[in-house]
């Protein structure tokens, strides 16, 4: 646990946390939003976003309880290993020691994800094959996933497995981070044996929840004093489809290797067809406006701002959103009164408050800016 002086507040103790490769990750702002909820008072708070789970996780050993909610079936296992499985890390020993064992074999993934160590293709050896790991990682992960599966393990076992995975596989991909497609050349780390280790797994007092589905959906069952909301929001780029920024796609392997259900795959990256643009992503997701003349996006906001069951909201909001400034603005000023607001420049590694002014407004385009919001609902 490190320690962290946000601008122009006390001291805020940042717990370690666990996670993957990921877009979305909010990492860096985990001590912005933990001193922001020191302003409230709260001791429940909903992730409405989930992801891989880091906020959820480092809100948990702050002492919180925790609701953790996303689409993905792969943050649900994330939440179930890190929020719900307990922190007796020795009692997953043998299970771990186990599915390292395991004979490598030949299956689904290593038909449709692996790749040979030089790289070169059967039919035209001169030629580049792009896949997600190499041979020798894909066949373990087939022997691994289907002795999972054989196992017949209890919920939150079989999500503490998973977890192990799809953290041993992130560490030997052939990507830059995200799964819409491959490095023609292997990287350096895909010549690494995978190898599953026990997830940095902690105690907790407190009851904590996790729930996968739509945050409109899951909404009538939360009951908290506190919501962080981190929507993927949408390109600012007219022209990009949203196929570019939707999470289905980028982390489609995932949710394959949880589901273990060989789906119907499409394109040179082998994603799944539920995947497709018109089959996944959500509002926040959506790039088009509405018959108001509004952004979906900005629609969205509102209501979730609106439908919270909290009387406060931390929200993010990147500059590369497709949200604007200025209707990001009315909508909070419209919902509630704005705390304090903190923006971090990722490019600098820089974190200051900042004064609910222009300066927001004028600033809000810079590339690689993050802000958080604390918003008091009227």
């Amino acid at each position: 646990m490190r320690r962290v002086v946000p601008p122009g507040k006390s001291e805020v103790a940042v717990p370690s946390t666990q996670g993957i490769k990921y877009a979305g990750s909010k990492r860096k702002l985990i001590a912005p939003i933990l001193s922001l909820a020191t302003r409230v008072g709260a001791r429940s708070v909903w992730d409405g976003f989930a992801g891989t789970t880091r906020v959820g996780q480092a809100f948990a050993k702050s002492g919180y309880r925790v609701v953790s909610s996303d689409l993905a079936v792969w943050s649900r296992v994330f939440g179930d290993c890190y929020l719900r499985a307990g922190g007796d890390r020795a009692r997953y020993a043998s299970l771990i020691d186990h599915l390292n064992a395991v004979v490598p074999l030949d299956g689904w993934f290593t038909e449709n994800y692996g790749g040979p160590e030089n790289g070169g293709c059967a039919v035209h050896p001169d030629h580049q094959v792009k896949r997600l790991w190499q041979h020798h990682n894909t066949r373990k992960l087939d022997a691994i996933r289907a002795e999972i599966d054989h196992l017949g393990l209890v919920d939150l076992d079989k999500a503490v497995a998973l977890t192990s995975l799809i953290r041993a596989l992130d560490k030997v991909d052939n990507t830059l981070g995200h799964y819409a497609s491959y490095l023609r050349r292997w990287s350096p780390r895909s010549y690494r044996d995978v190898h599953l280790e026990i997830p940095a797994l902690f105690a907790s007092r407190e009851d904590h929840q996790v729930f996968m589905g739509d945050v409109f959906d899951v909404r009538p069952d939360i009951d908290v004093e506190l919501a962080y909301f981190d929507p993927p929001y949408g390109s600012n780029n007219e022209k990009m489809p949203p196929s570019r920024v939707r999470y289905a796609s980028y982390y489609h392997i995932w949710k394959t290797i949880c589901l273990n259900d060989q789906p119907e795959l499409f394109g040179k990256a082998g994603r799944r067809v539920d995947s497709r643009d018109r089959a996944s992503g959500s509002v926040f997701e959506d790039f088009r406006k509405g018959p108001s003349g509004r952004f979906h996006v900005v629609e969205a906001i509102e209501r979730l701002i609106q439908q919270a069951p909290s009387p406060w909201v931390i929200l993010s909001y990147s500059s590369g959103g497709r949200a604007t400034a200025r209707e990001l603005q009315a909508v909070l000023e419209d919902n509630g009164e704005i705390v304090e607001m903190v923006a971090l420049d990722h490019a600098r590694n820089v974190m200051s408050s900042m004064r609910w002014t222009n300066q927001w407004l004028s600033d809000a385009n810079t590339p690689n800016r993050e802000y958080l919001f604390l918003l008091r609902k009227g």
